[in-house]
């Protein structure tokens, strides 16, 4: 079995700045890790590799300096790491991300194997648009399930995979065909540690590098750039509330003092509220 799951390396969030005359994200001096949502996928792939056997491939597109979040996965027990960096891929929005990815995942599987699984995370922390990894399976006709909580179930011999599927109604367990794309929600598993031998073994392991033209890339102009159609006008910080937040003496009953001091703060609440009960 051979998986391959995507991962990006981001801007720490917790040290994120936004200028505040260019109203731009500070990039320069923030310490940068590997997007959280991506660990999940890492760690539910490492699972799997570890009950069924198999080979991990980690991909990642980025400049030279994303060949620190790779050896960091490998530290966690990957196989192999690739990275796509070139200046061609500057400026990449979502479908031009997807179109370099999905594009290196067909060069690995003719270098390394084909792949049975790809995984992502459910989104990243610096675009939060989810778009990746439904991009890319697209683009690789790819079955996919999306927002993937738990795989209940795999059947290599079957070619089949269950997992169960957080949506607003719910949970969907499904089930589909290898090979497909899984993008993993938040706080699914336990990311374990990673091993001393596996540490020792990431600090000297070749990072396979790739430009476009090593990645199979056959059309510059869907990359970067000049493949990105999306324009990020203004990155900005929410104003601050000036409204202060209330204190409320709730005494013997706290419920009875909350409700009481919405309906005082939102008069028409109380008389909407009583219009729905009664069916208006």
């Amino acid at each position: 079995m051979h998986i391959v799951v995507c991962i990006k390396q981001v801007p720490d969030s917790a040290q994120i700045r936004v200028h505040p005359v260019t109203n731009t994200i500070m990039r320069q001096g923030v310490p940068t890790i590997i997007n959280p949502y991506d660990l999940f996928a890492l760690e539910a792939a490492l699972e799997l590799r570890d009950k069924f056997g198999g080979e991990i491939t980690v991909l990642t597109m980025g400049p030279p300096s994303a060949e620190d979040s790779l050896r960091k996965a490998l530290t966690y027990g990957a196989d192999r790491a690739v990275l796509l960096t070139d200046r061609f891929f500057a400026g990449a929005d979502t479908l031009a991300t997807t179109y370099a990815l999905a594009t290196a995942i067909r060069t690995i599987g003719s270098e390394y194997g084909a792949p049975d699984l790809v995984f992502t995370g459910k989104q990243t922390i610096d675009g939060d648009t989810a778009q990746v990894g439904p991009g890319v399976a697209k683009r690789l006709g790819l079955l996919q399930l999306t927002y993937v909580a738990r795989i209940s179930a795999l059947d290599l011999k079957a070619r089949t995979i269950d997992v169960e599927r957080r949506s607003e109604g719910g949970v969907q367990v499904l089930r589909t065909r290898l090979p497909c794309l899984i993008t993993m929600l938040e706080a699914t598993n336990q990311i374990r540690r990673g091993a001393m031998a596996d540490a020792l073994r990431a600090a000297r392991a070749p990072i396979v590098k790739w430009s476009a033209q090593d990645a199979g890339v056959e059309d510059i102009s869907k990359c970067g750039l000049r493949g990105s159609p999306t324009i990020v006008k203004r990155v900005f910080a929410p104003s601050p509330r000036t409204e202060k937040a209330m204190l409320i003496e709730a005494g013997e009953q706290p419920a009875e003092s909350l409700i009481d001091a919405i309906f005082s703060r939102q008069p028409k609440l109380e008389a909407e509220l009583a219009m729905l009960a009664r069916g208006y």
